[in-house]
C-alpha cells in the first residue's frame, strides 16, 4: 500500500451486489473505489497494473471464477470473497483470502473485513516476510483463516487457546498450545510460558521476568526463561 488510502475494486456478476459493496466502500474513509466490474476478465487488466490494493471477489462467475481469479492476484493484493455461498471457506482461506463475506453483506460485516485488510496491509513487515503467512482455526462449526503477522500472542485457556489479535477481539478455539506452537513459524513465535506464545514482531518491551506485547504485561515462566535470555541476547546484544 503506497498511501493511508487502500484502493479497491469490486468483481461481481450480479450489478445489484457489485453496486451495494461499492457503496460500501466509498463510504469507508480510508478506502477509496478504483473501478466495478461484472466478470473477472474484465478485471484482470487493473489488478496486474498494481493500482489495487484489495479486491472484493464473487465466486461463481461465468468464464473465470473468482477461486480461478485469486491465482492471478499478486501477492499483496488482498482478497475478499463476497458471495451466496458459504461451502468456499475452505478452499477461500487456501488460496490466500483475506476475509470471506457471506451475501447479504451487512455494512458492519463490510467494515470489520475493510478493518482486518487494513491492519493486515499496515502491518506487513517491509520485506513482506510472512513465512505460510496463514493458520485455519475451528471457529463454533466453522473455519476461520488468521494471518500469523496479525496475531499478538497466544494465551491457553484449559482445552482451548485465546488468539489475541491486531485490531480486533480474539478468536477463542479448542486446541492445545502444542498444537498451535507447531502451526506457527518457529523464526517469529517464541514461548514464553505454559500459558504464553509470542508474536516477536509485536514486542514493545521485554527482559527475563516479562514480555509487553499489545499494551499487555506477560509474565516470563521460569523453565522458559533461558530462552528469553537467549531471544534477548541475539537481539539486543550488550544488554
Amino acid at each position: 500500500m503506497n498511501s493511508d488510502v487502500i484502493r479497491c475494486c469490486v468483481v461481481d456478476d450480479e450489478p445489484l451486489a457489485a453496486r451495494l459493496i461499492a457503496s460500501y466502500v466509498e463510504k469507508t474513509p480510508f478506502m477509496t473505489l478504483q473501478g466495478v466490474y461484472n466478470s473477472a476478465r474484465e478485471a484482470v487488466k487493473v489488478i496486474l497494473s498494481g493500482e489495487v490494493d484489495v479486491v472484493f471477489l464473487d465466486i461463481r462467475m461465468p468464464q473465470l471464477s473468482g477461486m480461478e481469479f485469486a491465482r492471478l492476484v499478486p501477492k499483496g493484493v488482498q482478497v475478499v470473497f463476497v458471495t451466496a455461498y458459504s461451502d468456499h471457506a475452505v478452499e477461500a482461506f487456501r488460496v490466500g483470502a483475506t476475509d470471506y463475506l457471506v451475501k447479504p453483506v451487512s455494512f458492519d460485516e463490510f467494515s470489520s473485513a475493510s478493518n482486518r485488510v487494513k491492519e493486515r496491509l499496515l502491518s506487513l513487515p517491509a520485506d513482506n516476510i510472512r513465512a505460510d503467512g496463514r493458520l485455519i482455526v475451528r471457529i463454533g462449526r466453522g473455519l476461520e483463516q488468521i494471518v500469523t503477522c496479525d496475531i499478538l500472542y497466544v494465551e491457553a485457556l484449559k482445552d482451548y487457546v485465546r488468539i489475541h489479535l491486531v485490531g480486533r477481539s480474539p478468536v477463542i478455539t479448542q486446541t492445545s498450545m502444542k498444537s498451535i506452537e507447531r502451526h506457527l513459524p518457529a523464526e517469529s513465535f517464541m514461548r514464553i510460558h505454559r500459558g504464553f506464545i509470542v508474536n516477536t514482531y509485536r514486542i514493545e518491551r521485554i527482559d527475563r521476568q516479562k514480555v509487553s506485547v499489545g499494551g499487555n504485561i506477560l509474565p516470563v515462566g521460569e523453565s522458559y526463561r533461558q530462552i528469553v535470555g537467549d531471544y534477548i541476547s541475539s537481539h539486543f546484544p550488550g544488554d
